[in-house]
């Protein structure tokens, strides 16, 4: 049987708009907060129609720390689903101090949805806006784009491809992904 390619995505800074407090990134608060970027509705459609899975992996450690339930996340998770052409959520709700195998760069998120969607990681792309991102799909061993906001911390390693947003990535991820031999 054959192997899916996939782009695993990003929530926060990749597919809706983060809240930006002195340089860093954080989650919108509520589903009313939630901003989808523009050219990412556009960006998920023409992934889809390339006949790509597309996964969101995201860490949500506020849901460690208490500062936000399960059901708030699940709720703007939901809604970023419905609206993009999302095939899968994967989250991950623990902190660093939990040490766990999902917490990006840890890849957890992606080995686990790779068995359940049977998606080939060679043949996959991640997208992210912080160098866990990144890091997550190099240990996963996939191709990596870096979207660069500006954010006041530490950039990533030699990701694949920088850009600014993910409609700028989509070419490079096709190009890529239509060259790369799905595994049998």
């Amino acid at each position: 049987m054959r192997r899916a390619k996939a782009v695993f995505l990003d929530r926060d800074g990749v597919l809706n708009r983060a809240v930006v407090r002195a340089g860093k990134p954080y989650p919108p608060d509520t589903v009313d907060q939630l901003e989808i970027l523009p050219g990412v509705p556009e960006a998920c459609s023409a992934l889809k129609e390339a006949g790509l899975t597309l996964v969101l992996v995201t860490n949500q450690p506020d849901i460690s720390r208490g500062t936000r339930s399960r059901q708030e996340v699940d709720a703007i998770n939901g809604a970023v689903q419905s609206r993009l052409a999302i095939d899968d959520v994967r989250v991950c709700p623990h902190d660093d101090k939990d040490h766990c195998a999902c917490r990006k760069p840890s890849p957890g998120l992606l080995i686990e949805a790779a068995h359940e969607w049977n998606i080939s990681l060679e043949t996959s792309v991640m997208v992210g806006d912080r160098w866990r991102d990144i890091e997550a799909g190099k240990r996963a061993g996939c191709k990596t784009v870096f979207i660069d906001p500006g954010y006041s911390e530490r950039k990533p390693d030699s990701p694949d491809l920088t850009v600014a947003s993910l409609a700028e990535a989509v070419p490079w991820i096709l190009r890529t992904l239509s060259a790369e031999r799905t595994l049998e």
